[in-house]
């Protein structure tokens, strides 16, 4: 295979490379020049070496929406770190928590899956389920006072999920007139619209607030 058909077929499978690379971050826990540089050189041998099938067709790199997505998640690992720190010392084992329900639009595996990694990653968050048919993760946070931090974490992750969406490919949004709209990744899964009623009655696992025993 000549070297412009291995380029070639990094380009086409650069969101196997870019999952690769984020498990290599994952199963190493750390986001030191070595592990990232040691990764991305690991996947991306992996992409060369084996005939994988394309995992989203269609996919297009926006580089600007992944810094987005990078530089958002570092604002996310700190600012969740700070936040921990603060209410282990302050309150110790009676800090408050809440299992959270989250509508999710994107209809892939790979997307939900990275949702749901990128969320676990920060400090003081948890996915605990995937509802896959109904398109839902239930995320155990803290610390949850009220509705308003029930809100607020429920948002936090579903702007998160806009970002892979946007990181990962060119894409529509649909409206009912069947006019195309910016911001969406249609072709990838993403979905304007999922038809989820956010009201209580429509989940099986409500948000539960409580302390840690």
């Amino acid at each position: 295979m000549t070297r412009r058909e291995n380029a070639r077929r990094v380009r086409h499978h650069w969101p196997m490379v870019g999952w690769l690379w984020l498990l290599w971050i994952l199963l190493w826990g750390s986001v030191g020049p070595v592990v990232l540089v040691g990764g991305l050189l690991v996947a991306t041998a992996v992409v060369r070496s084996f005939s994988l099938p394309p995992i989203l067709p269609g996919a297009v790199p926006r580089p600007l929406a992944i810094g987005r997505l990078l530089i958002g998640l570092l604002k996310d690992l700190v600012g969740s770190g700070v936040t921990v720190a603060w209410q282990v010392l302050r309150y110790g084992g009676k800090t408050s928590t809440a299992i959270v329900e989250v509508p999710l639009h994107v209809d892939s595996d790979l997307l939900i899956t990275a949702v749901a990694e990128l969320t676990t990653i920060a400090p003081g968050t948890l996915v605990v389920e995937i509802d896959r048919r109904r398109q839902r993760l239930y995320v155990h946070t803290l610390p949850v006072r009220d509705d308003t931090d029930i809100d607020r974490r429920r948002k936090a992750v579903q702007t998160l999920e806009r970002r892979v969406a946007r990181a990962v490919g060119r894409g529509r949004r649909t409206g009912s007139s069947g006019d195309d709209a910016s911001g969406a990744v249609g072709d990838l899964g993403y979905s304007a619209d999922p038809g989820y009623s956010t009201g209580p009655e429509s989940s099986d696992h409500p948000d539960q607030g409580g302390s840690t025993p």
